[in-house]
């Protein structure tokens, strides 16, 4: 690397334009070695999963596949916290995360909460809300559950009835 700065500089220098600072700054920016991000080397999905959600080491095993992307558990850690604060039991966690592993990666700020808030809007109630998290067949993490909810209230007449 040393040899090629040294040489590059030689024919950068050996140049006389008006671009010359530009190619040396590029040349400088390419072989300058990149900032190194560093996963948290401790962070293990399958690990976390167990001890943190609640799942079997099959299940652990299983849902890691669709995680591992993850370098960290803050984003996890703040799902787990929400769901904690809408009343999730720890068995309740476990099954939605072994469905539907990638809830894990929900923004909370940007898609959870405005969900929640909606939902409130509509009439339901936290418990109510809570078990609509729960249920299989029901991708929270998207934005499109507030309009379909909104379709099918009024069939159903009130939120007990859909739910």
């Amino acid at each position: 690397m040393l040899w090629l700065r040294c040489c590059g500089l030689t024919q950068l220098l050996s140049f006389r334009s008006a671009s010359t600072i530009s190619q040396l700054r590029c040349l400088i920016s390419a072989t300058a070695p990149a900032p190194a991000v560093s996963p948290n080397p401790s962070f293990a999905v399958e690990e976390y999963l167990v001890s943190t959600c609640g799942l079997t080491r099959p299940q652990a095993l299983k849902a890691s596949a669709k995680l591992s992307h993850l370098k960290s558990p803050s984003k996890p850690d703040a799902v787990l916290a929400f769901l904690d604060g809408l009343g999730l039991s720890g068995a309740d966690v476990a099954a939605l995360v072994a469905r539907d592993p990638l809830f894990l990666c929900a923004k909370v700020e940007k898609t959870l909460a405005p969900n929640v808030a909606e939902l409130t809007g509509l009439g339901l109630s936290p418990s109510q809300i809570a078990r609509l998290v729960s249920l299989p067949s029901v991708t929270f993490r998207c934005r499109s559950i507030v309009s379909t909810l909104e379709y099918f209230l009024p069939l159903f007449g009130s939120s007990e009835n859909l739910l």
